[in-house]
């Protein structure tokens, strides 16, 4: 338990050190809820105005946990590689397992951090949600499959890539890319054929929206997320993801080189 808090410990510091990554994780998901919230929703009708900017919130906040894993992660991996202290563990009597559940912690808690920020504002500014405090968890459960797939993507590129400021480049890249590419920045229905089945495979956004399903609505997601089979397809990819990005760190990265 020792070696997993000082994991947790030095990791959540680099989190908290590293400005670039902590302004995509949370200062520019809060700035995108307030613009598109208070600029992009002049001809929606009132009654359903709170919950547009709810969907709104729920997207910005899985953004802040794609980024949080695909670029805070790989930040911590690459900088504790290029300054000598991943060596130095590695030469230690430290397992990589005590070492991953550390970083995990950490990136847990920054995550936990940035979604309740982004929440907080999209309430703040009359975003709403509906739904009972049952659908209300299963949202959850959807949220942490999305930082669990998040930061497999995340382990891949700290071990592939191997500098610091291309894994954070590399990572926001990704994060920007398949977020626009799956939807998170535009309603579903306007996406082409086939960017709507990526959205639908692709396990962040699968993820998200079934969460905004429980949350708000299918009329805020375009499509019903429950069909058969999609859930469980969410839940194998999101897992899947992390364990190959578990078994690359253990097998490239910790190790001296």
């Amino acid at each position: 338990m020792g070696q997993i808090i000082a994991s947790f410990s030095r990791t959540i510091k680099e989190f908290l050190r590293e400005r670039a990554v902590l302004f995509w994780t949370i200062a520019w998901p809060i700035i995108w809820v307030i613009i598109s919230s208070t600029s992009f929703l002049g001809s929606v009708p009132k009654m359903v105005l709170p919950y547009h900017r709810g969907t709104i919130t729920i997207s910005m906040m899985v953004f802040a946990l794609m980024i949080a894993g695909m670029a805070n992660l790989p930040s911590s991996i690459t900088g504790d590689r290029e300054n000598g202290m991943l060596a130095k563990l590695i030469s230690m009597p430290i397992s990589p397992r005590s070492d991953f559940a550390g970083r995990i912690l950490a990136l847990g808690t920054l995550s936990a951090i940035a979604a309740g920020l982004v929440i907080a504002v999209g309430f703040a500014i009359g975003g709403r949600f509906q739904g009972t405090a049952f659908q209300a968890g299963q949202a959850a459960g959807f949220l942490i499959l999305i930082v669990c797939a998040s930061a497999g993507i995340g382990l891949i590129i700290g071990t592939l890539i191997r500098r610091q400021h291309g894994a954070i480049m590399t990572g926001v890249g990704i994060s920007v890319v398949t977020a626009s590419l799956s939807g998170m920045f535009a309603p579903y229905e306007f996406l082409p054929p086939a960017l709507q089945q990526f959205s639908r495979i692709y396990p962040i956004s699968s993820a998200s929206n079934l969460a905004k399903y429980f949350l708000t609505g299918e009329e805020f997601v375009g499509y019903n997320p429950l069909t058969a089979g999609h859930p469980a397809l969410t839940i194998a990819l999101s897992l899947l993801l992390l364990i190959l990005g578990i078994n690359l760190y253990a097998r490239y990265s910790w190790r001296l080189e």
